[in-house]
């Protein structure tokens, strides 16, 4: 009677065989639970342990790629022991390519992040740490588009024919995107050669301000005024750009003027004057001070001094103090600053 019950066959299998296919199920899925709990998380719990969250990382995308093909390689095992259909079986193939396809794509990503934090994982490696980061958008458009060539390949289609329009569709996208591809490039030579950083104050043409996001396409900075300015990467790297983050001394040149009544002796003493006043200011070196030219309507001086650091505003208040001190020492000495004037000279017939 058993028997009889066993031989029944239902969609060209019999009972007997659904039995086995159950079983081989069951017995794989409680192989994938024991790995999932004796293994995975006694694994985590160790790596969780650890300083390293790079570990934990890494079992992390692990469990999330390997799981989903482990429980899918169960139900494959037991329904390979049936009689399908051909567009069932088909089917069933084809799911079970595309599942093992996307799990071994970003379980491969998932370890080329972990390599990459393993890399970085020594001192003293910002520059590397960008160069990297930059690089890992490319890496992982490159790996998924090697995985859909090769999930085509398995699923059937002419790869020759798919990439030879590919080549073609490609050069057409090519031509059609020159300017995205341009500031694609310009972004990889920005995150290479390090013109400016996130921060730093720049000055481009005629404007100026900070950086604030520096993106695949376009950089963005903050202006003094307080708007955003957009700009496309290439055009960043066809300028001139002044990085005024890096200065680590700024150079100033300043000229004031004095009248032409002013004596011999006190256009000799002038730079003296000024010498003193900046040498007694902090964070300041004076490079020279010079009575330079006879101007329409005034005697001209040029000062050149040196400001250590590269905040503004710091050089903003010693050039304050600079001023304040030299109209103070020339009321004292009775020396005036020149403005615009004209001599009317009359002669009496």
């Amino acid at each position: 009677m058993l028997q009889d019950i066993m031989n029944q066959t239902f969609f060209q299998n019999s009972v007997e065989k659904y039995l086995i296919s159950l079983s081989v199920f069951v017995l794989t899925l409680i192989v994938v639970k024991l790995f999932e709990s004796a293994v995975l998380s006694r694994l985590k719990t160790w790596a969780g342990n650890t300083t390293s969250k790079i570990d934990v990382m890494l079992l992390n995308n692990l469990e999330k790629t390997l799981l989903p093909a482990m429980y899918y390689g169960s139900f494959y095992l037991a329904i390979r022991s049936l009689t399908l259909n051909y567009v069932l079986s088909r089917a069933i193939d084809v799911i079970g390519i595309i599942i093992l396809t996307i799990s071994g794509i970003r379980f491969l990503v998932a370890a080329v992040d972990y390599a990459l934090e393993h890399v970085l994982r020594t001192k003293d490696n910002t520059d590397k740490e960008r160069n990297l980061k930059a690089i890992m958008p490319i890496l992982k458009v490159m790996i998924w588009a090697i995985g859909l060539i090769f999930l085509l390949d398995n699923l059937g289609f002419q790869i020759s024919a798919v990439v030879a329009g590919l080549g073609i569709g490609g050069i057409a996208v090519a031509l059609a995107a020159q300017a995205l591809l341009r500031d694609l490039f310009s972004y990889v030579a920005i995150v290479f050669d390090r013109p400016f950083e996130l921060g730093d104050s720049i000055t481009i043409g005629e404007h100026a301000g900070t950086i604030e996001h520096i993106g695949i396409k376009t950089t963005h900075i903050r202006s003094l005024g307080g708007e955003q300015l957009v700009f496309s990467n290439s055009d960043l790297t066809n300028s001139r750009i002044q990085n005024y983050k890096r200065m680590t001394n700024r150079r100033v040149i300043f000229r004031f003027r004095v009248i032409y009544n002013t004596t011999s002796q006190q256009l000799k003493e002038i730079p003296e004057i000024v010498e003193h006043i900046i040498e007694n200011i902090e964070d300041t070196t004076f490079d020279r001070a010079h009575f330079i030219s006879f101007g329409d309507y005034s005697l001209d001086f040029e000062v050149v001094y040196y400001v250590v650091g590269n905040d503004y505003k710091k050089y903003m208040n010693i050039q304050q103090a600079i001023n304040l001190a030299l109209k103070e020492e020339f009321e004292q000495r009775s020396i005036e600053f020149a403005y615009i004037t004209k001599t009317l000279f009359l002669q009496k017939q």
